[in-house]
């Protein structure tokens, strides 16, 4: 569905905050449909991932598996309606398990609309080689973080191999997002005192610092300094106060790129369940659908038609298009002219 809002974007930040609502919307919708999933940290972080995607990201929606590709991890994978909403926003194509493309998009707004559903293009959890787009299975807790470190060694081994002078063929960056249940295990643990102790500067973790789990506030469990953790590991450590400032999260990413022989943990405070009039800050925006009531507060506080549901408004396509579609198709062609005259030298 593509209608015209009342009120029609007018400069590019306005044009920014109506994709990040759309994507919030999308995963309100769809999980209030399911009547089941996890609609608070899209919320919260849809501003994060429409910055990574949109801004930052090395990445071609047209060939989902270009080989220089930046990789996007969410290892909190049962946000997964923040992944599923980009890439339909994106139009990413989809790939079968044998790498072939097929002429189709990836997640059409229909699997949104099928949540969670047997056969759906946009399952609870995201599963590597069934959506095009996911590029590794998360859901268990530290599994997608402890796995991000094995891509940025795997790109650190094909660059120290296949690289030569003026021939950078491998050179792109490894983006994990992760909450508190991540920092709570074991393996993630071990995966961060790797990735500072090889220098891993082509890794980057997104910490979404909300202070909520499942059960209720973490002081109930956890209370750890994880930056003072994250510094006696050696990496380097930012903090971003507020996870709706687009410009500040693309300041820490353009850090991160800059930063040489250590990987980046980025702290980024957030509210989960961000504009639900009785659920922010709460438990209640985690694990369960807000309520059809509450949908209708959410997007009033969006300035959102109420009653419009799975809306894409006009424009929406075009800017991710524009964004990381030109970018990306840009990129990927500029790699297949070097790696042309790479195979020929």
């Amino acid at each position: 569905m593509s209608v015209i809002l009342p009120v029609r974007p007018q400069t590019e930040a306005e044009m920014d905050q109506l994709c990040v609502n759309t994507i919030r919307t999308l995963a309100i919708d769809a999980v209030q449909q399911a009547n089941s999933g996890h609609p608070g940290t899209p919320m919260a972080l849809a501003p994060l991932v429409y910055t990574l995607w949109n801004r930052v990201m090395q990445f071609d929606p047209q060939d989902p598996i270009w080989p220089n590709r930046d990789r996007f991890v969410l290892s909190n994978g049962h946000a997964s309606m923040l992944l599923w909403s980009v890439l339909h926003l994106t139009r990413t194509q989809a790939v079968n398990a044998k790498y072939e493309t097929l002429g189709r998009p990836s997640v059409t707004l229909e699997d949104i609309r099928h949540f969670r559903r047997l056969n759906s293009g946009a399952p609870g959890h995201p599963e590597y080689h069934l959506v095009s787009g996911v590029e590794t299975t998360t859901g268990p807790l530290g599994q997608g973080v402890a796995t991000s470190v094995g891509m940025a060694i795997a790109r650190k081994w094909l660059a120290d191999r296949y690289n030569r002078p003026g021939f950078l063929i491998f050179d792109y960056n490894i983006y994990a997002v992760c909450g508190d249940g991540c920092m709570m295990e074991g393996v993630s643990s071990e995966a961060a005192s790797l990735a500072a102790h090889l220098g891993l500067d082509n890794l980057c973790w997104i910490y979404d610092n909300n202070h909520i789990t499942i059960e209720g506030n973490t002081r109930i469990t956890f209370t750890e300094d994880i930056a003072a953790r994250f510094l006696a590991y050696g990496w380097n450590v930012l903090r971003v106060g507020d996870a709706n400032d687009l410009h500040r999260i693309e300041e820490a990413i353009g850090e991160f790129r800059n930063t040489k022989g250590r990987p980046t943990f980025i702290i980024l405070d957030s509210h989960i369940g961000y504009g639900s009039p009785h659920k922010h800050d709460s438990a209640a925006a985690h694990g369960e659908p807000l309520g059809e009531d509450e949908v209708r507060a959410a997007k009033r506080a969006y300035g959102w038609p109420e009653e419009a549901k799975f809306l894409v408004p006009d424009g929406v396509y075009e800017h991710f298009a524009d964004g990381v579609g030109a970018r990306g198709r840009k990129a990927h062609s500029e790699w297949e002219r070097l790696f042309s005259a790479y195979r020929a030298a």
